[in-house]
């Protein structure tokens, strides 16, 4: 599914097309969504202009004069930038129509995503933890909160509340990159190796973006192009491969129901 790096990805994609843009008409073809499209989105937003975009967690979130529409890509959703007129394909669900003659298109096979408008805060970006990319993410803030638990680490930095956006690629990638087995309990990780965890996730975070993101499955980009980092990935969905760093083959466990692929030798 779209992770963190593919909806920055997304909003720098976009956001050049979409800045400053008058909005036409919005054009709502599949209203059943994870969450239901929000009745009378289209009189709300058309004639608005989008003053801005950003990115929380996984959501992207386009800022208009009154109000803001939150976007998630849900398991297997991707916006693309089109020409009036363009031919609408099997899954395309909404179309942002622009003055300018453009429109971005959504489209999601699963239609676990959602589009949502609404006047005030979302709910949906309450109780969030800190960005992963930002100074108030560090070793320290994982190591206090992780006192006392019992839960393995690598469920515990994919929650929200803990810190946002980072998902199960990411969290394996970093982890490996840590020397810290993914079912080790949080509780027992000392705060130097938090740190150095810490780090890595910016940096497995900060590659992807560069990248254009993970190609897994339906995941394109703005421009329909797909991502590349998955040509350097370490440890995600090499199970029964061999460890590029040892040469032991890499083992796999359910962990949060998940899938965890981890080196036995290169992980402790």
């Amino acid at each position: 599914m779209p992770e963190l790096p593919e909806v920055e990805t997304t909003l720098r994609g976009v956001t050049p097309w979409l800045k400053g843009a008058k909005i036409a008409a919005i054009a709502v073809r599949q209203p059943s969504l994870r969450w239901p499209v929000t009745p009378g989105i289209e009189h709300q937003v058309a004639g608005q202009t989008i003053v801005d975009l950003s990115r929380r967690a996984k959501y992207l979130c386009i800022h208009l004069q009154r109000g803001s529409m939150l976007i998630h890509l849900g398991m297997s959703g991707s916006l693309r930038i089109v020409s009036a007129g363009d031919e609408w394909r099997k899954h395309d669900h909404i179309e942002l129509q622009l003055t300018s003659g453009r429109s971005l298109r959504y489209h999601d096979p699963r239609r676990f995503g959602s589009w949502l408008w609404s006047e005030q805060a979302h709910w949906q970006l309450q109780n969030l933890g800190p960005e992963p990319l930002t100074e108030y993410f560090d070793g320290e803030h994982l190591y206090a909160l992780s006192r006392g638990r019992k839960v393995a680490v690598k469920p515990f930095v994919m929650t929200n509340a803990i810190v946002v956006g980072v998902g199960n690629i990411y969290a394996s990638e970093a982890l490996f990159m840590t020397g810290i087995r993914p079912d080790r309990s949080a509780g027992r990780i000392a705060l130097a190796r938090y740190q150095q965890l810490a780090t890595n996730i910016k940096s497995v975070l900060t590659r992807a973006i560069e990248q254009g993101g993970t190609t897994l499955r339906d995941f394109v980009n703005s421009s329909g192009a797909p991502g590349y980092f998955q040509q350097q990935l370490l440890v995600y969905g090499r199970a029964g491969q061999n460890c590029l760093v040892c040469h032991t083959t890499l083992r796999e466990q359910r962990l949060g129901q998940r899938s965890s692929v981890y080196c036995i030798e290169c992980q402790r």
